[in-house]
């Protein structure tokens, strides 16, 4: 597997996740979840700028009018970048505390797709919800531990869906009138030394870029076949996520965390919780904006 070079930005997260490309802005956003930190950093000028909230930040998404769309705590934000105005959209399982989101994508028709776990991380607590712009929460997959990466071929006609534990990527057959979703197969099976599947993207030969926690990497797998194609190394042990950016789409943000690390590890791993840079020879496409 070839070797590749990459960038670090510091932001020592404690959980560094939703990573989000904005063409408009020329700007790579990510939150640390726990620390309710949203981070912004140009291309052009490489500057970084961080805006903090009083909430776990787990998602990031934009609005077809260029604000962004948060998945703060348990509910859905739309967040004005200029006036940094904050507008409350919705609430998923607010009977549900210590609940909170996890992973949200928007899909081509502009529908939120987002999920939820329990910060106890108990077994079958957590959902999948698809948001409309009646702002109504409709669940598509409960039992789920925590819900994480998904992504759509570029037909439309597949969506793809990680629940953590199961070490599983589910392909669904996806309608895309309807929104609805049905259970076609197990795309990918993780084996158990590469660590968890976390939060994924998709590149245009349709082959899924995973970031693997405890897998100090980002893989890419053909979901046809379930065969390992490459391995981006990176010099910490949990990744978190990933997302293509960049001019030509050609660049990879990769967010990781520091979460579960013992003081002994975060020595060995002082870049654990930064996100790196990684130029790539396949590109993604330009996220979905969100009718909302």
């Amino acid at each position: 597997m070839k070797k590749h070079n990459y960038t670090s930005i510091p932001s020592q997260c404690i959980l560094g996740e939703g990573p989000y490309w904005h063409a408009v802005r020329k700007s790579f956003f990510w939150g640390d979840i726990e620390n309710g930190k949203l981070f912004e950093h140009n291309l052009k000028t490489e500057e970084t700028k961080t805006r903090s909230f009083p909430h776990r930040l787990a998602v990031v998404l934009e609005s077809e009018d260029g604000s962004l769309i948060l998945g703060l705590d348990r509910k859905l934000a739309k967040f004005d970048l200029e006036t940094e105005e904050l507008t409350w959209l919705c609430e998923v399982e607010s009977e549900f505390p210590l609940h909170r989101f996890n992973d949200g994508k928007v899909d081509p028709m502009g529908r939120i797709w987002i999920g939820t776990l329990s910060t106890l991380f108990t077994e079958g607590a957590g959902s999948l919800y698809r948001v409309d712009k009646d702002l109504k929460p409709e669940k598509q997959l409960d039992q789920l531990t925590i819900s994480n990466g998904m992504a759509w071929t570029e037909d439309n006609k597949t969506y793809y869906f990680i629940d953590t534990p199961t070490r599983q990527i589910k392909a669904f057959k996806f309608d895309l009138e309807t929104g609805e979703i049905e259970f076609k197969r197990i795309a990918i099976q993780i084996p158990e030394e590469l660590g968890f599947p976390d939060g994924m993207c998709i590149d245009r030969e349709g082959m899924l870029w995973v970031a693997h926690y405890g897998g100090a990497g980002v893989y890419r797998w053909n979901p046809t076949n379930g065969e390992l194609l490459e391995k981006i190394d990176l010099p910490v042990p949990h990744v978190t996520s990933c997302c293509f950016g960049g001019e030509n789409l050609d660049t990879l943000l990769i967010t990781t965390a520091q979460e579960n690390l013992s003081d002994a590890q975060l020595k060995e791993f002082p870049l654990s919780g930064d996100v790196f840079l990684v130029k790539t020879t396949a590109k993604g496409y330009s996220p979905n904006k969100t009718t909302i």
